[in-house]
């Protein structure tokens, strides 16, 4: 039977990172990592349509934790050790350079994906490291100071040290759960939303840079762009909501009232800039003068929710209360909720092994010592814009450090 030090279940980014880590620290450790798919580093391939989003371009732990809905209180001691600047140089250093776009997300200036993926396993190769895929774990136990795992194949091997870093799907979770770990249910975090209204759906395609959109019920207002498309509405500030209100989402059965204020301003300046437009265009029709940056399909279709006549109207017939009814209508758009999308958006769940159970600086199991966790397999999970992978990479080099540390402990 084949005995190691270190066996790492799971070849996503969090894995690898961590057996790349653990593996420059410690070279003297006998690794193994095991894969059950044929592909490691699948999410990383895709992220980024392809591209990778590498980690976000934000320096300071408190504000960093505010992009996880889940996890937040557990990562802010990780961040103060292990951020994104130190992914940003460990990546430089080992010949990968990262570059920043204006919204903050960072990418390999290569724009591929391959380009992480090919740093990671060319180094597990360089330091011997093996990697086996289509290798899937069917028993973890402990009888001793030993993990016993059986493989679907039949090997049996045992290891001193054991990381589980086998993703956010549901049936990732069996190992962990056998061996005592209480995991919250895995239900999806980052989507976009299904909208009743065809009116709206019938403009896809049309955006807003700067909207503000929430939920009646749920105490939270996320700013920021929106996209129209064929089943509702998208864009990083919907992704954002559906995050942080995911659990809540989940509780209603994804049915709840939507409101976008399509400008992301104050009602009191929409009003002043609507009588504003009145009295400065005031033998325009509304219709071939759109406002807030909208098309001028997609307005001449929002002021028909008021009246079928106001796009026909010049801005001198428009009276008061339409003004005021124009001023609430782009401030506060309700739009019934049907549904989550199915789309590429969502492989980002909430949900995972409880964070009360894992120590915050170690990432080891309170309750198994020589277990480890990291990546998407805790209860953590952050908004779009590289934050699920910065996670990732803290935890997993984290990890590798606590398990360098232990071995030179227990070996005393």
């Amino acid at each position: 039977m084949e005995i190691y030090d270190v066996i790492i279940i799971g070849a996503g980014a969090a894995g690898c990172f961590a057996a790349v880590c653990l593996s420059e620290g410690a070279p003297h450790l006998k690794i193994r990592i095991l894969e059950k798919t044929r592909q490691p580093l699948a999410k990383v391939k895709i992220s980024g349509g392809g591209r990778c989003n590498v980690t976000h371009h934000c320096f300071d732990p408190s504000k960093l934790i505010e992009n996880y809905p889940r996890g937040k209180d557990f990562l802010r001691n990780a961040f103060s050790r292990f951020q994104p600047q130190d992914m940003i140089d460990w990546l430089s250093r080992h010949g990968v350079e990262v570059k920043v776009e204006k919204d903050g997300r960072m990418f390999p200036t290569t724009n591929r994906s391959q380009t992480i993926i090919d740093c990671f396993l060319s180094l597990l190769q360089k330091r011997n490291v093996p990697l086996s895929l289509e290798c899937e774990v069917v028993s973890l136990v402990k009888i001793g100071d030993q993990f016993h795992l059986e493989l679907k194949s039949g090997e049996k091997i045992q290891s001193k040290q054991v990381l589980i870093a086998t993703g956010g799907l549901q049936k990732s979770y069996a190992l962990a759960e056998g061996l005592g770990h209480f995991i919250e249910p895995a239900i999806a975090s980052l989507f976009t939303f299904s909208l009743q209204e065809e009116w709206v759906r019938d403009h896809s395609g049309f955006s807003v840079p700067s909207a503000k959109v929430s939920l009646q019920g749920f105490p939270l207002e996320i700013q920021g762009p929106i996209l129209i498309t064929h089943w509702g509405v998208s864009g990083p500030a919907v992704l954002k909501l559906s995050a942080f209100a995911a659990r809540w989402l989940f509780a209603q059965d994804y049915q709840a009232k939507l409101f976008v204020n399509w400008t992301g301003l104050a009602e009191a300046e929409v009003q002043e800039a609507l009588f504003l437009t009145r009295k400065q265009l005031s033998s325009k029709k509304l219709e071939i003068t759109p406002l807030f940056s909208f098309s001028k399909n997609f307005w001449k279709a929002f002021l028909a929710q008021i009246s079928p006549s106001l796009p026909n109207l010049t801005w001198a017939q428009v009276s008061k209360q339409e003004i005021h009814k124009l001023t609430a209508l782009l401030t506060r758009t309700s739009f019934t909720m049907i549904g989550k999308s199915l789309n590429k958006d969502e492989f980002v769940t909430s949900g995972g092994v409880s964070l009360q159970e894992v120590d915050p600086k170690t990432l080891q199991s309170k309750k198994v010592p020589g277990l480890y966790f990291a990546g998407e397999v805790l209860n953590i999970d952050g908004v779009t814009g590289g934050f699920n992978f910065q996670s990732a990479w803290t935890t997993a080099f984290l990890t590798a450090q606590s398990m360098h540390l232990f071995s030179r402990t227990s070996s005393v």
